[in-house]
């Protein structure tokens, strides 16, 4: 994986690149053309870039009892809601507005990065991401993806590894 460079980052970075720049973890950034027209961003982006759609993680947005939270689970499957809410003491949680998601995070539906969000937000990554020496999510723009590592992006989010993934 390559480190991007401060030139780099400054050329066109996402706040999720310029995040792991300034953090000094590796990464590899991939690109790919998003098409409108695909019914799902996340297999889409298994699909351009040739990756196992369970190394692919997707990052949702949910309201866990009034608070919005942070769910990064692979695009191979769903979100459990029951399982996300008992991850961070809640009782109840239920998808958060879109526009409300977008507005706090600093991002576009099918573009949310579970990193460089505007408002940082309790973070819940799946646990079958630790399956994987690398996953892909979101660098912040629809068509791009960062690669990295798991423990990485567990620290640099102060997520919490819990099962909220559903095959």
């Amino acid at each position: 994986m390559a480190k991007k460079s401060k030139k780099q980052q400054q050329s066109g970075g996402t706040p999720a690149t310029v995040a792991l720049s300034s953090a000094g973890v590796d990464f590899t950034v991939h690109s790919y053309d998003h098409d409108p027209s695909h019914p799902s961003y996340g297999e889409e982006a298994a699909e351009a870039m040739g990756v196992s759609a369970d190394r692919v993680f997707k990052t949702l947005v949910a309201d866990v009892d009034g608070a919005l939270t942070v769910a990064v689970v692979p695009v191979s499957g769903s979100l459990d809601l029951k399982a996300l809410a008992a991850a961070v003491g809640g009782k109840r949680a239920t998808m958060a507005d879109p526009t409300l998601a977008e507005r706090t995070t600093g991002y576009v539906r099918g573009g949310i990065s579970p990193l460089g969000q505007r408002k940082k937000l309790p973070t819940v990554l799946d646990e079958s991401a630790e399956a994987h020496e690398t996953i892909c999510v979101s660098a912040g723009r629809r068509g791009l993806e960062v690669e990295l590592s798991p423990t990485d992006l567990t620290k640099l989010t102060n997520a919490v590894l819990a099962p909220i993934g559903r095959g």
